[in-house]
């Protein structure tokens, strides 16, 4: 009987505070391709997402009559999807006490045995694994995407390095840059462009429609997703789509969910200068938390600062937030924040969300207005 496969997310889903307020766990992007997608391409077939109710409309699950849930943390692998794929009606997956996956039936919807899994599972628990897990995600999507294929071809206009690990699709644009591959891989994306003067360090992906302005300085593993537009001088950072930092000013060891704008000379500590601990503000449990020696700025979807802005190490900013002003921001920044001490105003929140998205030609959506207002009024506001 045919399987149908359903991404789930788990409770502990609040503590990837802000990327989940407005997506599952399963969309968040690590690596080239977000962890749906990656699973995707492991099955062969698509698979729908179980979340929460504010989430579900513009994410909706799929269900028949025998369905497949696999945790939404975590990241396929051959062994992984082998195990899950050898799984029986009612049995379950687990590892260390963790649910990988279990399958389930309208007539048999509960587990009658549990089976160990013993080989490593990579899973995001908390948003700075995103940049801690970035370099293997490349590396393994970048097998994942290029097996069997051919890169486009390469101008000769630029210096290569590693020339093997280092594919274009179809209407990349690069021209006179520097790429070392010999680090990591490069991924170009369909139609994305590498202006003049760019010099690259892999692992990097640049996502469909990506841009690269001239004279970034790249150091892996950096991820720039679809739309995404890089400048200044960017270091192991996730961009999960159609975000934004164009201009100069250093962003390193950092996560910006979509629709997200950094103005010119935007600057973003990574490292205390002690060299100490960073501690990451968790929404969700209110309380700092170590997230180790180096985490630069979390910033959730469709948030913007002004130029020259100032980011400490381990900055946490919510969904939909418009920050400004000369001094340090505050370390944690909650959702529809206007300046320091402001509100936004739902109904000019909603109207500037869709100015950024007619930037990249898109719009914002009845779904996507519903889901808004959904976290403006959770998040208190």
């Amino acid at each position: 009987m045919e399987r149908n496969y359903i991404l789930f997310d788990t409770p502990a889903r609040d503590l990837l505070f802000p990327f989940t307020h407005t997506r599952p766990v399963a969309a968040c992007r690590v690596g080239i391709l977000t962890i749906r997608e990656k699973w995707d391409l492991f099955l062969g077939t698509g698979t729908s997402y179980f979340t929460v109710p504010h989430l579900q409309e513009k994410y909706p699950i799929k269900q028949h009559t025998v369905n497949v849930l696999i945790n939404g943390h975590i990241l396929p692998s051959k062994t992984l999807v082998k195990a899950i794929l050898s799984l029986e009606t009612g049995q379950e997956l687990y590892k260390d006490n963790t649910v990988l996956a279990k399958v389930a039936a309208v007539e048999m919807p509960d587990v009658t045995s549990r089976v160990a899994f013993t080989d490593a599972v990579s899973m995001i628990n908390y948003p700075w694994d995103i940049t801690l897990l970035n370099d293997q995600a490349l590396r393994e999507d970048f097998e994942l995407l290029t097996a069997g294929r051919e890169s486009a071809p390469l101008p000769e206009n630029n210096q290569v390095r590693g020339r093997e690990n280092i594919f274009f699709e179809p209407g990349a644009v690069v021209n006179f840059s520097m790429l070392n591959a010999s680090t990591g891989p490069i991924y170009i994306g369909r139609n994305a462009e590498v202006m003049e003067g760019c010099l690259i360090r892999g692992p990097f992906a640049l996502g469909e429609g990506g841009v690269l302005k001239m004279g970034t300085k790249i150091y892996g593993a950096t991820s720039l997703g679809p739309g995404c537009v890089g400048g200044g001088e960017i270091k192991n950072v996730v961009m999960f789509g159609y975000s934004n930092k164009g201009h100069e000013g250093y962003l390193g060891d950092a996560v910006l969910g979509e629709w997200c704008n950094l103005g010119g000379n935007t600057t973003c500590s990574n490292l205390k200068n002690n060299g100490g601990v960073v501690k990451v503000w968790l929404e969700a449990r209110k309380e700092a938390f170590p997230a180790g020696r180096k985490c630069g700025l979390i910033m959730g979807d469709y948030s913007r600062c002004g130029i020259g802005t100032m980011f400490n190490t381990g900055t946490v900013v919510g969904v939909s937030s418009n920050i400004f002003g000369g001094d340090f921001q505050p370390k944690f920044v909650p959702s529809f924040a206007w300046g320091v001490q402001g509100k936004y105003r739902l109904e000019e929140a909603l109207r500037d969300a869709g100015v950024w998205m007619q930037f990249k030609g898109q719009t914002l959506g009845e779904v996507e207005e519903r889901l808004l207002t959904a976290v403006y009024q959770s998040t208190g506001n």
